[in-house]
């Protein structure tokens, strides 16, 4: 069963990958010609809501447990937590915009390197301590603790939503499910 690391791991290399796409530069010739704006706008909303469900997920479960197994997790939560709601402001504002406007590559030039230290901030200065804090047994439990969570967690960003992990496990459910309608009503995150 694959633990808390292995699962968060799995989703940044995904988050990753489309980071790298979307910031390639668009006016040059891929061996298909360059990406036309609706495929961006598609993969933007994709990263858009793998993002939402993977930060909703860390909210509820990950930095809860970082703050009470590290004796600095407090402030490691809170940088961190800092850096996701600033990431979902800018997902928000991204999500409304068409690949044609000016703010839409404005905001992915901005949201592209701090999506990236975040990234490193979390997989290099919070896991190795909580590594060592963690059972075998307990990180598979957390591990599988998101995955469920992100089943169920909303697609779209809430930047106003406190990031409490009460709330979001009693709302979570409630707003995902109202995301998800709108996003069939919007055919938003279809391939």
């Amino acid at each position: 069963m694959p633990d808390v690391f292995d699962i968060l791991r799995a989703d940044h290399r995904e988050i990753e990958q489309m980071l790298t796409v979307l910031g390639g530069d668009t006016t040059q010739a891929s061996p298909d010609g360059p990406m036309r704006p609706e495929t961006r706008k598609k993969l933007a909303e994709k990263l858009t809501i793998e993002s939402a469900k993977h930060e909703a997920a860390e909210e509820e479960y990950f930095w809860p447990t970082v703050r009470d197994r590290l004796p600095d997790g407090d402030r490691l939560a809170d940088h961190a937590v800092d850096q996701e709601t600033a990431a979902k402001q800018a997902l928000a504002r991204l999500d409304r915009l068409s690949p044609d406007d000016a703010e839409f590559d404005e905001l992915l030039s901005e949201y592209i390197p701090a999506a990236r230290e975040h990234i490193s901030y979390e997989e290099g200065t919070v896991w190795p301590a909580l590594q060592v804090q963690l059972t075998a047994a307990e990180a598979e439990e957390l591990g599988k603790n998101i995955a469920s969570a992100k089943k169920i967690a909303p697609t779209r960003p809430h930047p106003r939503t406190p990031p409490d992990p009460n709330l979001l496990k009693a709302a979570g459910p409630a707003v995902a499910a109202a995301d998800k309608v709108r996003d069939a009503l919007a055919g938003r995150g279809e391939n």
